[in-house]
């Protein structure tokens, strides 16, 4: 009895030795979330320049035809699906309970950017390649649309810094965790490249689709099914601003264009006349 005892009280101590201190829990789990993050962030999106830059003729994937067009398909629709999904409230409600625990409600930022980042992994890494070229740039013609499918990378990375750098990359969950404070979201974004459209990150990556040197079947599909959602998805995003911003959000919509610049849309009426 005398040894059971003492081997309890052994393991007693054991156990309040591992224990962290107050707080250290907190910030080991804002660290190991926000390593996943970023570290799942920057993979997915080299997986994504690399995969269209060669048309989506180099993949992963497996899939035997004809079945490896409904496979891809369903890539294409689950990324605009779930990602518009878990911005509804309810989908929100959802992301805040994903991490179990007091602090998944903060956390709620990151663990978006990492469901959209294994989204866009899973979709560049497990496509199936159809292996038709249709047609691929050389020369100079290559190297022009190597340097505009890097101006558009960089407009898109302009737009996001833009837009709110922290929300973007999933970062203002994982810091405000560390920091113990409530995540504060910027404000609506009206300076940088929203002076000229309401919408550049999604133009933006509108544009990365198209400007590529190889073209195939597949990233046509990609290209035409995503573009679709860059025109459609950011009425969505546009009501919940109107809803949080009110007539402050009225009055940027009256004053500046959604996805085509004024001047442009100036010297088409012009040219019209």
């Amino acid at each position: 009895m005398i040894q059971d005892a003492r081997l309890l009280r052994l393991v007693s101590l054991i156990q309040l030795a591992l224990r962290p201190p107050p707080g250290r829990s907190r910030i080991f789990l804002a660290l190991c979330v926000g390593v996943t993050c970023h570290v799942l962030f920057a993979a997915a999106v080299i997986a994504m320049m690399i995969a269209m830059f060669f048309g989506l003729s180099r993949s992963y994937g497996t899939v035997p035809w004809p079945w490896a067009g409904l496979s891809n398909l369903a890539l294409i629709i689950q990324f605009p699906l779930a990602h518009s999904f878990l911005l509804t409230g309810k989908g929100s409600r959802i992301l805040s309970r994903l991490i179990p625990g007091p602090h998944g409600t903060t956390l709620t930022t990151t663990t978006y950017a990492i469901i959209a980042s294994l989204q866009l992994l899973s979709l560049f890494l497990l496509w199936t390649p159809s292996q038709i070229i249709w047609w691929q740039a050389d020369g100079w013609i290559f190297w022009f649309i190597c340097i505009l499918y890097s101006m558009s990378w960089c407009l898109l990375i302009k737009a996001s810094f833009d837009a709110g750098a922290e929300v973007q990359s999933g970062a203002l969950g994982w810091m405000s965790l560390m920091a113990k404070v409530r995540p504060v979201f910027p404000d609506m974004p009206t300076e940088g490249l929203f002076r000229i459209i309401r919408q550049p990150i999604y133009v933006a990556f509108a544009m990365t689709l198209w400007t590529v040197p190889v073209w195939t079947p597949d990233q046509l599909a990609l290209a035409v099914c995503y573009t679709l959602y860059c025109f459609f998805a950011p009425r969505l995003k546009e009501r919940r601003f109107e809803t949080r911003y009110g007539e402050r959000f009225s009055h940027y919509r009256e004053a500046v264009p959604y996805v085509i610049p004024r001047f442009l849309i100036s010297r088409r009426n012009t040219d019209a006349k």
